[in-house]
């Protein structure tokens, strides 16, 4: 069965592929199970209402991420090597920093999305998750014909630093620890990427609006109030958040154009207790990924160390679109100086 985390298809069985999945199957990657996610992929949590909440193997009582939580879970547990996420807003790199494993969203429409339910088709992406970033690499690689993995050292780049001022103290400490492995950085300032959640709302509610409005009362209560308050933007907020993005895109490049790639935390706090509002957490766990989904940049999320509560601290790894190669490169770089810090 294939359910979107739904009710509504609990019984689904699908008449094709995956596109994403039938690449991995080519190149010889073994399915071993499919995973819980947060319902329609459109939460932070993974805590599913249908299905039950998806658990945390390196945080008991502590939220596996979501919407990829199960695909992140499975690795942290080592029930899999590796799993396919998907990830609109922070999706594949927030569970990734939950549980203390690897997770990459490639370039915006590298990985085809074919066969995968939408969410807010501009802002999809599919990527690989692994407990390193040789197993993410190795699975791009499969699910990109063509894609060639590079090599460098930590001294060939020059790295911006943002945002690690906003997370929280040993979360902080961590990242920075591990932004100071480049020996060539600097601390710069990012734009604001505000006005643009209407137009992500907007493509959630052209895919939701014919099933709820017929199904309304299948959907679980987390996602429900979020699809009533997509289907309320209008055609006119709509224009405005895509004009927005457009302009956060561009300042983004601008204020990137001198560094060879982003140094960020994933997020600002480490795994968040079960049983928060998700609907007032989300904002917090989507903080500094969601930037990068408005922007299609690869974004990469690597553990790197202990933080509140003893719990994984997370680095994300940030360039334009087109330098996965760079990005991945870059993470196995820093992984390595991790492991000998």
């Amino acid at each position: 069965m294939t359910t979107y985390g739904s009710i509504l298809f609990a019984d689904h069985v699908p008449t094709e592929t995956a596109e994403a999945v039938r690449r991995l199957e080519a190149a010889g990657y073994l399915e071993v199970g499919k995973t819980n996610l947060h319902e329609f992929a459109y939460g932070t949590t993974s805590e599913n209402p249908h299905f039950g909440t998806v658990p945390n193997p390196r945080a008991p009582g502590r939220v596996a991420g979501g919407s990829s939580g199960g695909s992140a879970a499975a690795i942290a547990a080592g029930l899999a090597d590796a799993a396919l996420g998907t990830d609109s807003g922070g999706s594949i790199r927030i569970p990734a920093a939950c549980t203390g494993t690897v997770g990459f969203k490639p370039s915006y429409g590298l990985v085809p999305m074919e066969g995968c339910f939408p969410l807010a088709p501009s802002f999809d992406h599919a990527g690989p998750m692994a407990s390193t970033i040789g197993g993410c690499r190795e699975m791009l690689e499969a699910l990109v014909p063509g894609f060639t993995p590079t090599e460098l050292e930590l001294e060939d780049v020059e790295v911006g630093i943002a945002w690690a001022e906003v997370a929280d103290p040993l979360v902080r400490a961590r990242v920075e620890a591990a932004a100071e492995l480049f020996p060539r950085r600097r601390h710069i300032e990012l734009p604001a990427h505000e006005g643009i959640g209407d137009g992500f709302r907007h493509e959630v509610a052209d895919v939701h609006r014919e099933l709820f409005e017929e199904h309304a009362e299948s959907y679980g209560d987390n996602v429900r109030a979020k699809v009533e308050r997509a289907l309320a933007v209008t055609d006119a907020q709509y224009e405005v958040a895509v004009a927005a993005r457009e302009r956060f895109r561009e300042r983004l490049r601008g204020a990137a154009a001198e560094v060879d790639l982003l140094v960020t935390p994933t997020l600002v706090c480490v795994a968040t207790p079960i049983g928060q509002d998700e609907l007032v957490l989300r904002d917090t766990l989507t903080r500094l990924t969601y930037p990068f989904n408005t922007a299609g940049w690869p974004a990469l999320a690597l553990p790197c160390g202990s933080a509140e509560d003893g719990l994984p601290a997370s680095v994300q790894l940030a360039a334009p679109p087109g330098e996965d190669a760079r990005v991945l490169a870059a993470g196995a770089a820093l992984e390595r100086a991790l492991s000998l810090d």
